[in-house]
């Protein structure tokens, strides 16, 4: 937990003003100089106490599994966490020599006045020293809230992957296959991060995850939301549930989703898969072409693809649920088999 550097600074500065100089000094001038030399000392420690903590509380990157890490980076920025968190060590330090400096001056004053004058001025300046930097500590407080809203994912666990196009229905499916309940909405890209979602099978709990649509374009071009489906993809033992929709709603033309499917089954295909074609209640006997499509029809691939969909691809209709037993049915099996898969593995890094 980050408190806010305002809600920091006024408990500090309460605190600080509580405290009473040390009992059996008779001499006036002594007395003063080692209540403010104390308030001083207890107003810089009350402030980097805290700071401290946050410093050594949040993770080292470089220690988290590869998935966090690259949560953390398109989440937040790569390098950001870590220059938020160097900020607020170094505003810790700039209160720490502040706060020692004039509480070092306050302890040799010479009379009460003196004494009086130099906790009021050392005050104002760890005051401004904090204030300057306390934009650092909120923007960890920030930083505190977005991780605090990530899907806790259980990196072991088997988890069921749904990929695709933008608005092709893998949310719709998500509310269908488990527990996740994401907004389903007409547009590209109303997943806006990784959602969560649990399957229930022979009992055990398998995870879900609904990811951000991929588009035709190089990674280099790709935006952080579809960074995010790849680092699924790339670092979690995932299942894949490949959605296609070649009715022409989602707004990928079916040859466009062709050239993806192609690349992620390419760059995946160690993965255990299963392709499905979501609203085949609005499916048309002619392929759906998009003016961008090219009027070459020699890629028998391509065009069994747009009628039909890849190979041993399952169709099915969220609005009519039509296939959705035999989808629920196929995803437990591929689950249970990734399962086994992760189990295997297991014991052989024991014997290794």
């Amino acid at each position: 937990m980050v408190m806010p550097s305002v809600d920091i600074l006024y408990s500090a500065l309460r605190k600080a003003k509580r405290i009473s100089p040390t009992k059996g000094i008779a001499n006036i001038a002594k007395r003063e100089r080692n209540r403010g030399a104390k308030q001083l000392d207890a107003l810089m420690k009350e402030l980097a106490v805290p700071l401290r903590t946050y410093s050594e509380n949040f993770p080292n990157k470089k220690y988290l599994h590869p998935y966090e890490r690259s949560l953390i980076e398109l989440t937040l920025g790569d390098g950001n966490y870590e220059e938020v968190l160097g900020k607020v060590d170094s505003l810790r330090k700039k209160v720490v020599s502040v706060g020692k400096e004039h509480a070092s001056l306050c302890a040799k004053s010479l009379s009460k006045k003196e004494a009086e004058e130099r906790l009021t001025e050392g005050i104002k300046k760890v005051e401004e020293t904090f204030n300057r930097g306390g934009k650092h500590v909120d923007d960890l407080l920030h930083i505190a809230k977005t991780l605090r809203a990530m899907p806790v994912v259980d990196l072991e666990s088997p988890t069921l992957c749904l990929v695709g196009a933008p608005n092709v229905g893998k949310s719709s499916l998500v509310r269908i296959l488990s527990t996740g309940k994401p907004e389903v909405c007409n547009y590209p890209f109303t997943t806006r991060g990784i959602l969560m979602g649990h399957i229930i099978s022979n009992h055990q709990t398998f995870q879900v995850t609904d990811t951000p649509g991929l588009l035709k374009r190089c990674d280099e071009d790709r935006n952080n939301l579809e960074k995010l489906t790849l680092a699924v993809l790339s670092h979690l033992p995932t299942a894949i549930l490949y959605v296609h929709d070649l009715s022409g709603q989602c707004g990928t033309s079916p040859s466009d989703q062709f050239v993806i499917y192609k690349e992620i089954k390419e760059r995946f295909s160690e993965h255990l898969w299963l392709d499905v074609v979501s609203k085949c209640d609005l499916l048309q006997k002619s392929p759906v072409l998009f003016a961008t499509d090219k009027g070459d029809d020699s890629d028998l691939e391509l065009e069994r693809y747009r009628k039909l969909g890849p190979d041993g691809v399952l169709h099915v209709s969220v609005t009519n649920e039509v296939g959705l037993t035999e989808l629920k049915s196929r995803v437990h099996e591929m689950l249970n088999s990734q399962m086994t898969r992760i189990q295997f593995q297991e014991k052989l890094e024991v014997l290794t």
